[in-house]
């Protein structure tokens, strides 16, 4: 009897899915555990509670003394002022600086601009936190005082312009936490890959993975010059802004 095309066609399919299921039943299946991996074993960090800072940071600023800090003029003890579990601003004793360096980090900072308002725009509270020792994110009294975008609080100074404004009242305290990943630099001292910085200034996201383009200069252009790890540098700007609550993980 002569078969159909047809009937030839639906022969094939069926032997085909019979040597299909079959060489699936003949060929061993991958289990789960095939793609579980369970070394390393990250390491147990502890949350910190309240304003505690993690198990595994190192507490820069306690709110007792400068054990930490020396001064970035002369590496002698720094000269600004403990008040209240806070370091103040000394007018004219210039930056101070963390005695050790660091690369990648995570690092938490609290701060708080006078309550009492004087000046304007740059005049107002005007302090930063140089990452190291190199990258301003400014610090600025920002509420209800208008300055140029990329020199207002939450902005990597001179260059990136924070996404929100997020301040909060002179005299509040405010946080920064933030994420830095250090740049990379090849043999020869040309930049391999830029620095990335996020920032959450008071709970808000206001610098995203954001690409430091080099130094942060008052005047001119961004330089990027090699170099190896770095202090966290607080400015003295002539207003007495606060900082407590320092503590960094090194990443």
């Amino acid at each position: 009897m002569k078969m159909s095309k047809i009937n030839i066609l639906l022969l094939f399919f069926v032997g085909l899915a019979f040597l299909t299921e079959t060489y699936a039943q003949q060929t061993p299946q991958p289990k789960p555990e095939a793609t579980e991996v369970w070394e390393p074993e990250p390491k147990v960090v502890t949350p910190g509670e309240g304003t505690k800072p993690p198990s595994d940071a190192i507490v820069l600023f306690d709110g007792k003394d400068f054990a930490n800090w020396v001064s970035s003029k002369d590496g002698n003890t720094p000269k600004w002022a403990i008040k209240d579990g806070a370091m103040v601003v000394e007018k004219g004793t210039g930056d101070i600086q963390t005695k050790q360096t660091f690369g990648d980090f995570q690092l938490h900072i609290e701060w708080r601009t006078p309550d009492k308002v004087e000046g304007e725009g740059q005049g107002r509270g005007n302090s930063g936190i140089f990452l190291q020792e190199r990258y301003e994110l400014q610090v600025l009294d920002s509420y209800q005082n208008r300055t140029y975008s990329n020199g207002q609080a939450g902005s990597f100074y001179k260059q990136t312009i924070p996404l929100v404004n997020a301040c909060k009242k002179p005299g509040e305290w405010q946080v920064y936490d933030i994420i830095y990943t250090a740049p990379r630099f090849r043999w020869n001292g040309s930049l391999e890959s830029p620095a990335r910085v996020t920032v959450i200034h008071n709970g808000v996201v206001v610098q995203n993975s954001t690409i430091i383009h080099g130094t942060t200069e008052y005047i001119g252009v961004p330089k990027n010059i090699a170099h190896g790890k770095g202090g966290i540098r607080l400015q003295d700007h002539g207003n007495p802004v606060s900082y407590r609550n320092i503590w960094i993980r090194e990443l």
